[in-house]
């Protein structure tokens, strides 16, 4: 009888234990390139009028707190349910980046030029994820694949506050995205 018991036991340790390394993901290439000890922080969902637009995630070699976040290397992954135009992603982030503080109207055509060059059409299941590289920049990435680099912090600093900044507008997202931490 203790034998059975304690089968029974070890059924439940085992499925916590698989169900937690399925929810802790290998980062993506282009993360595991950059970083190769990144580890996921956090999680969520996007959803506009009810509507999922997608899932993100968050990950970086280190610890990252909700207060230095701009002084610290991460990937905000962001894998789409849905088809969306570029041009639209790119003018939707410009409007969510005059959140985040001013900028002048040279930096707001020169920023939405280049995000428009750089974000392409996405469709359900596709990815961007952008690496955020204090001191540099940021990249943007496609699915793997290398589409954008700017070496101009500000522009990192305001693009990346989409999301992690206070002045977000989807808080519980950057709540989710930075583990509980904000």
């Amino acid at each position: 009888m203790p034998l059975r018991r304690r089968s029974m036991l070890a059924l439940p340790v085992a499925a916590m234990a698989a169900a937690a390394a399925r929810a802790q993901q290998a980062a993506p290439a282009e993360v595991a390139a950059e970083w190769p000890l990144a580890r996921q922080l956090g999680s969520g969902r996007l959803r506009f009028m009810g509507l999922r637009v997608y899932d993100a995630r968050l990950w970086a070699p280190g610890a990252l707190r909700a207060d230095d976040w701009a002084a610290r290397p991460f990937a905000l992954e962001l894998v789409y349910a849905r088809a969306l135009q570029g041009a639209s992603i790119a003018s939707r982030s410009l409007t969510e980046m005059r959140r985040q503080g001013p900028f002048d109207d040279n930096t707001s055509a020169r920023w939405l030029t280049a995000m428009t060059a750089a974000f392409p059409d996405v469709k359900d299941g596709d990815r961007l994820t952008g690496l955020h590289r204090p001191g540099d920049g940021a990249r943007i990435f496609h699915n793997g694949a290398l589409q954008a680099e700017w070496r101009d912090t500000a522009f990192a600093r305001h693009f990346f506050g989409i999301w992690l900044a206070p002045q977000t507008s989807d808080p519980a997202l950057r709540e989710a995205l930075l583990g509980g931490r904000s």
